[in-house]
């Protein structure tokens, strides 16, 4: 029997079926929006064959690159094969097991348990269950302008407000103030520096809360806040501070995790920080919905005697999936090629700030970098108009971008792990090419 074609809808099709049936807080990228229908290495392609760089990777998601050969040869098997697409945790199964010993000999010494989910916002939602049962405390400290995803525990601890809802309860968690050194909210200049943000975490507990909390929670990078990096010493700081008051730390990984940021697989293994629990998700999987929580058995322990089951956490496919992208990333040394590209990557747009009035800061590590646009130097006034027309001109010269920022003015950059120099480059000219047009409007 012959196979039907499939007929690729139109971008207008789509779009009226979207209208009429998503929810309205679906948005989409760009004035004139990109249908994708196929990937291949560090490249997606249009469904009239335009091929883009991919310099965000999904959504910050994809670390091995797009339909990586050996990703799809180990699922072909399994299918091949009739494994079982769904067992859950309450039957026994290889794959899961396997996952769990692996991303557990990258942990920090003392993180030795985990929990696999489907998402980042799972992730995060159990580490902050999890801190809350151990410590016999509710309250979580976390950062304005943080994002740790859309369900209820992690959206009431959102440091933006576009992301929040009018019914969305915000009850035992406060917001201590954010570590951007770009716009110090102390007015500090990095060599006056003495971690005033850092020491506001304590004070924030000693005023918002009764002497004692649950939980701390941070990414080592802000993500959706605009890739905000903070010092490294912030993290030490915090972790003494949070311990002294009865916290657990709570160190998000969903975005700079498997290796992203050029130096362990796990950024908080390679800023040293003391923390509890570790969540991730996104390149963990390389665009698999599987995300997982790792903590030390202290606080695992104190679930003893509790139920808590994911129906689809920890599946067989997307553990090996999971599994095949930590080896891809080990056997090709991604995650150095990750620090050499994405020094490269930040220099070169260090130099592009020399030039371009647009750009006020560059920021970030490894293949996690930020640009913020302002439309002045001085006064840092943000520049989200500038920032959609930027991604807009790149766009149609062949380059994905992606955006963050309380008010939409930063460019964030994460391509896959295995982005080539040439690559590079090619997201150097363009940017340097669109910021030009932009000046001469």
């Amino acid at each position: 029997m012959a196979i039907k074609e499939q007929t690729t809808k139109s971008n207008e099709e789509i779009i009226e079926v979207r209208k009429k049936h998503f929810l309205p807080t679906a948005f989409l990228y760009y004035k004139t929006p990109v249908q994708l229908v196929r990937a291949k290495g560090n490249y997606v392609y249009d469904e009239q064959g335009k091929e883009y760089l991919d310099a965000i990777g999904g959504i910050v998601c994809i670390s091995a690159g797009h339909n990586h050969p050996k990703i799809k040869t180990a699922l072909l098997e399994m299918l091949n094969n009739d494994e079982i697409q769904h067992s859950s945790t309450i039957f026994l199964n290889q794959h899961i097991t396997n996952l769990a010993k692996k991303i557990l000999s990258e942990a920090p010494k003392g993180i030795d348990r985990c929990s696999f989910t489907n998402s980042g916002s799972e992730a995060n939602e159990l580490a902050i269950m999890a801190a809350r049962h151990a410590t016999g405390e509710a309250m979580v400290v976390n950062l304005r302008h943080g994002y740790h995803g859309g369900t209820g525990a992690t959206l009431a601890s959102c440091g933006q407000h576009s992301w929040r809802f009018r019914s969305q309860p915000v009850s035992s968690v406060t917001s201590a103030l954010e570590p951007y050194c770009y716009r110090c909210p102390f007015n500090q200049k990095p060599e006056s520096c003495h971690l005033e943000c850092a020491k506001n975490v304590e004070t924030t507990i000693q005023t918002s809360t009764h002497g004692k909390i649950a939980a701390f929670i941070a990414e080592p990078i802000l993500g959706v806040g605009g890739f905000i990096t903070p010092p490294k010493e912030y993290f030490h700081e915090v972790a003494k501070i949070v311990h002294n008051y009865g916290g657990k730390y709570i160190s998000d990984e969903v975005q700079t995790g498997a290796g992203r940021c050029g130096g362990s697989f796990l950024h908080t293994k390679e800023l040293g920080i003391d923390a509890d629990m570790i969540t991730m998700a996104k390149g963990f999987g390389n665009g698999a919905a599987i995300g997982a929580t790792l903590m030390k058995s202290e606080v695992s322990e104190t679930l003893s005697g509790k139920v808590h089951f994911n129906t689809f956490g920890g599946d067989p496919y997307q553990t090996v999936q999971a599994l095949k992208t930590m080896e891809i990333i080990e056997e090709e040394n991604l995650i150095e090629n990750a620090k050499v590209m994405g020094e490269h990557l930040m220099n070169s747009l260090k130099e592009l700030m020399k030039k371009h009035k647009l750009i006020g800061d560059v920021r970030g590590k490894g293949l996690m970098v930020g640009i913020e646009l302002v439309k002045d130097k001085t006064t840092k006034e943000h520049a989200p108009d500038e920032c959609k027309e930027l991604m807009e001109l790149c766009k149609n010269k062949g380059l994905l971008l992606g955006k963050g920022g309380l008010f939409g003015n930063v460019i964030r950059i994460a391509p896959a792990l295995s982005i080539n120099k040439a690559q590079t480059d090619f997201m150097i000219k363009v940017i340097d090419e669109s910021l030009y047009e932009i000046s001469k409007k």
